[in-house]
């Protein structure tokens, strides 16, 4: 029975993570996607840091994020594939990270949705690379230094909904 309820709570936890992080990138759109881009959603790459959930909730939030704007019109269907991989593997380092400083470990959100969805955005639009690529780490890190931090001090006070 524990280890059922264990489950349900990492269940839950990720599927509250990727609710948050589809409504906070829907919500403003504009900022959301294209070249300059500064999703809010993305300061949420700071909770794999407290729970193993945010890996599967941050992908599963990006993925339904990325095909909601497919199907609205803001993106390109190939960004459901390109962001939400991204993401994922952006979540997993952080989560592997979680110990070192908070610059580093929020670093490969910025260095890989910078290099991949800079890439993407560079091939399909016509886009030119170095600056698609900084336009986009620039705006992750805005996302996730600029706002994740304030996000990361307020999640250590929570401390006891992680565990």
């Amino acid at each position: 029975m524990g280890m059922n309820n264990a489950r349900l709570r990492m269940f839950a936890r990720a599927a509250v993570i990727a609710a948050l992080y589809t409504v906070l990138t829907l919500a403003i759109p504009v900022a959301s996607y294209g070249q300059i881009q500064v999703r809010i959603s993305e300061a949420l790459m700071i909770l794999p840091v407290f729970t193993p959930a945010a890996v599967p909730g941050l992908f599963v939030g990006c993925v339904l994020a990325n095909a909601l704007g497919a199907l609205l019109g803001l993106t390109a269907a190939w960004d459901i594939l390109f962001g939400s991989v991204a993401t994922l593997l952006a979540a997993v380092c952080v989560r592997l990270l979680r110990k070192q400083p908070f610059w580093l470990y929020m670093l490969p959100a910025v260095v890989f949705n910078g290099v991949i969805v800079g890439v993407e955005l560079s091939v399909f639009y016509a886009l030119p690379l170095w600056a698609t690529m900084g336009y986009v780490a620039l705006g992750e890190a805005i996302s996730c230094y600029v706002l994740g931090y304030p996000l990361s001090k307020a999640a250590q006070k929570l401390d006891k909904l992680w565990n």
